[in-house]
């Protein structure tokens, strides 16, 4: 599916409709529940929340109550209103709320501090409203869930409540849409159907991946090592706990530590690893590097570890312990295109291979907490911008999204219901090697500094899989299901010949089972397409007889008796087509 491409005013409308709306569902709430306390109330990317502090959770019939108030406020057109008051002002108005007195703290001095108002409701807000509740066309509320103040699990927890507004209905059906969609393709729910991985308190945020599961996350580093392979990266494995002064070195313990895991061994501090890159950096100065070794393309599977809170984590693709296809590129200035280049070349094939199309690309600069020199910052981001140009690639312009350590091109995909999912980045630092005094030997003889490109093209391994298993709703591929076939035998009597069938395509290196359980045919078959298995082979007394199989598909497709040669052929044959 395109991605959809949203003009800046209509973006800007519905921002201000769901911050209108979140006003609206406030005022509800305090006329159904005068105690409750307010907090937040943003808009998002696909609608609206707000958290209050009440006594309890809101249940269904709740929001039912909440909805038909809301409703009220909508039909009677009530304008809104913002005006600036100053901070005294401010904190006699919100005097029994302590979280509103903590965001007026927050706000620094000389800043403007608003409030705004419709009707009787009033509400501390940075403003941005529609002229009047009735222009707040669709809205529908979603669920109500737990969240702790300010994201930190330390604090009192609240109840939020989530909510959806468009500029039409027309706009918010498609929504709920692809919602209920990407419900049924929730990558939590089908992990466990389908007996991949699962999480549990015990390592919180932490995948544990069964059979099944680790089986696709295997195939996933086989197909990078594939193109490790025929673009000459060299693997390397490195340590995933190491002394403090190495991260001290980096830079990562002043622009990273609250996102680091920290241990004591032998009364000194060390830190768990949330970057190979420091590493790549001591494999690379280990050895003195001629200008004709250069580019050394060193690729790390290594296991990370990033301290995410709890309230952000989700699934897979928010995780506190996971891998990246992570590779660093140490080069000359002048091979700095050429590198981009072959990486956007080979990124561009392997998303083709997964079946992700129409790639965003964006352009993220300085951000204000950086390392480096702005000279350092100046160099990086003209020799990127310079790459993109010459690309020919569409791009935009990201002030402040950069790494910490240099400028880096992000690669966007919209998935099979038109998610947008941020997939590969190059990262290009000059920082790094200044830091580890890295260096090569140039061709006149002198030594000079290479240049540093982080590169990754699926990224988050844990957090690909859970794009994965959403895009194509559980039903992998060919080449990465972990199971291909199930042999199905109609009568006990057919399970030997069932076996040797199993036999022959395993022979070939295709992932075969048998169900042998007392289940009828049908109910087998059924089983096997539930279980998103791309092949039901089903074996009775006339296949047996003849040496074939009846060949069906997880779509329903009967393809009818073929030979088991044909079979093996045909198997082999989607697979291969993979690459």
């Amino acid at each position: 599916m395109a991605r959809e491409k949203v003009a800046p005013a209509l973006l800007d409308l519905r921002k201000r409709i769901r911050h209108s709306a979140a006003h609206v569902l406030a005022e509800a709430v305090l006329r159904l529940f005068p105690n409750a306390k307010l907090t937040i109330g943003p808009p998002t990317d696909d609608g609206f929340y707000y958290d209050f502090d009440v006594e309890r959770p809101f249940t269904p019939d709740d929001l039912e109550k909440i909805d038909a108030l809301m409703r009220e406020s909508i039909k009677q057109g009530l304008r809104f209103e913002e005006w600036e008051v100053d901070r005294q002002e401010a904190i006699k108005r919100v005097a029994d709320n302590p979280y509103k007195l903590e965001i007026i703290e927050g706000i620094p001095e000389g800043e403007r501090i608003t409030f705004a108002r419709h009707a009787e409701f009033v509400d501390l807000c940075r403003g941005g409203h529609v002229w009047s509740t009735g222009e707040i066309k669709a809205f529908k509320l979603i669920s109500s869930a737990g969240a702790y103040w300010r994201g930190d699990e330390r604090n009192r927890m609240l109840q939020r409540i989530y909510g959806t507004a468009w500029e039409s209905a027309a706009e918010m059906e498609k929504h709920l849409h692809q919602l209920a969609e990407a419900e049924k393709r929730d990558h939590r729910r089908l992990g466990v159907d389908l007996g991949l991985y699962f999480f549990d308190p015990i390592a919180p945020a932490s995948p544990f991946f069964l059979p099944k599961g680790a089986h696709v996350y295997n195939r996933l580093i086989d197909y990078v090592r594939f193109l490790y392979l025929k673009n000459g990266y060299q693997e390397v494995v490195t340590p995933q706990i190491l002394n403090t002064a190495l991260w001290k070195r980096s830079g990562h313990y002043d622009a990273y530590r609250e996102n680091m895991f920290f241990v004591e061994i032998d009364d000194r501090e060390f830190g768990v690893k949330p970057m190979n890159c420091p590493a790549a950096a001591m494999i690379y100065a280990a050895t003195l590097h001629s200008y004709r070794e250069l580019p050394v393309r060193l690729a790390d599977f290594g296991r990370l570890h990033r301290y995410e809170r709890s309230g952000v984590t989700h699934g897979l693709t928010r995780v506190r312990s996971f891998s990246q296809d992570d590779a660093h590129i140490f080069c000359r200035p002048d091979q700095i295109a050429a590198e981009i280049n072959g990486f956007i070349q080979m990124l561009r094939k392997s998303y083709a291979t997964f079946g992700f199309t129409d790639i965003r690309v964006a352009l993220s600069l300085r951000p204000d907490k950086r390392v480096g020199s702005d000279e350092m910052w100046d160099r990086a981001e003209t020799a990127l911008e310079a790459v993109m140009d010459e690309s020919g690639l569409d791009y935009d312009k990201m002030p402040g999204e950069g790494a910490f350590y240099g400028p880096k091109i992000d690669f966007f995909v919209p998935d099979a219901i038109g998610r947008e999912w941020q997939l590969g980045t190059v990262q290009l630092d000059f920082s790094l090697p200044e830091r580890f005094d890295l260096e090569f030997a140039a061709e006149d003889g002198t030594r000079q500094r290479p240049v540093l490109i982080h590169r990754a093209m699926l990224g988050s391994l844990e957090r690909f899989l859970g794009i994965l298993v959403e895009h194509y709703a559980g039903a992998f591929p060919l080449w990465l299901a972990p199971v291909q076939a199930v042999v199905i035998p109609i009568t006990d009597r057919n399970a030997s010949y069932a076996e040797s069938v199993k036999g022959k395509l395993q022979d070939a290196g295709l992932r075969v089972e048998i169900d042998v359980s007392n289940e009828r045919m049908n109910a087998k078959i059924r089983n096997a397409q539930l279980q998103k298995v791309p092949y039901m082979l089903v074996v009775g007394d006339r296949e047996q007889a003849a040496g074939k199989a009846a060949v069906r598909r997880r779509t329903g497709e009967d393809l009818g008796p073929r030979g088991i040669d044909e079979i093996r052929a045909m198997m082999l044959d989607e697979e291969s087509g993979r690459a």
